[in-house]
């Protein structure tokens, strides 16, 4: 080999170490985002007991959520209009019930398998629950969007593409995600139905993406149980999660898209029948200030 070669070599080396650092690195970081988007959901959604901000059902945004009560609703920093009156931006938790009424949320679908065996599961305990819908997801299966309305469900808008770093950029992206799925949902309800509230991919809300919503007749809703579902750790775990989180709040998290949802079927039937024999009433979460 010449002592010109060698320097070629040596570039050819470098370059060829760098595309493999590269490649490792995207694989690490789509890792974490795969590992993040439902396993880590944030927590500055969830109201906890005895929060201050709006009282303890709801408060629930974190220092910079606008979690209280006197939270502003004017125009933020994106240019959001200011929300309705007598629709708050604040994160909803409580229940419209009161008391120990408790709010089933279904998220990620809607999902040809097993969205019918959720509503299945609520229709024999006589249940009404929200379902936050992907926006394409409710434009691929319209049919599904009108059972849930037919059925007397709410529906909710969790964006278009379940972005959990959504709070990490521009108020015009966060804008797009929320609007565009806000109306695919909708034209796949037909009849008039409206999306009634918005739920943050991951909890990723802010201050614009809560005024956004708020502002296109959707209160921004949290939860106080994290169920643990999507990550099928089992229909048992499933349950005593719902039991051992419940005095957090009212509003339960559980899943009916994202893939294998059997655990969430069995386990959504076990939490209803557990809450009838506590006494515990199923309701709709609040749009409304208390």
């Amino acid at each position: 080999m010449t002592r010109t070669q060698k320097p070629g070599l040596r570039a050819r080396m470098a370059v060829g170490a760098s595309a493999v650092a590269v490649a490792a690195t995207i694989w690490g970081v789509t890792a974490l985002v795969a590992t993040d988007d439902h396993t880590t959901h944030r927590q500055e959604n969830a109201a906890r007991p005895g929060e201050a901000g709006g009282g303890p059902d709801e408060g629930g945004g974190g220092p910079d959520e606008g979690g209280g009560a006197g939270a502003p609703t004017g125009a933020g920093a994106g240019g959001a209009p200011a929300a309705p009156a007598g629709l708050p931006d604040t994160i909803a938790h409580a229940s419209e019930g009161g008391g120990n009424t408790v709010n089933i949320t279904i998220d990620d679908g809607p999902d040809p398998r097993w969205t019918p065996q959720v509503l299945d599961v609520l229709a024999r305990h006589g249940v009404k629950a929200v379902f936050c819908m992907i926006g394409p997801q409710a434009k691929a299966h319209p049919e599904l969007v009108r059972q849930v309305v037919a059925a007397g469900h709410r529906l909710c808008d969790h964006t278009m593409n379940h972005d959990t770093a959504m709070d990490k950029k521009p108020a015009a992206y966060q804008e797009a995600q929320i609007l565009d799925a806000k109306k695919l949902i909708e034209e796949a309800a037909g009849g008039g139905a409206k999306v009634e509230y918005y739920r943050a991919p991951g909890g990723a809300f802010t201050p614009d993406s809560r005024r956004i919503a708020a502002a296109h007749g959707m209160r921004p809703l949290g939860w106080n149980v994290d169920t643990k579902d999507f990550g099928r750790p089992g229909t048992a775990a499933i349950v005593d999660a719902v039991k051992r989180e419940i005095g957090n709040g009212p509003t339960v998290l559980f899943h009916d898209g994202g893939g294998d949802r059997r655990q969430t079927v069995e386990a959504l039937d076990q939490v209803l029948t557990w809450l009838k024999e506590q006494g515990r009433p199923t309701g709709f979460p609040v749009r409304t200030a208390p």
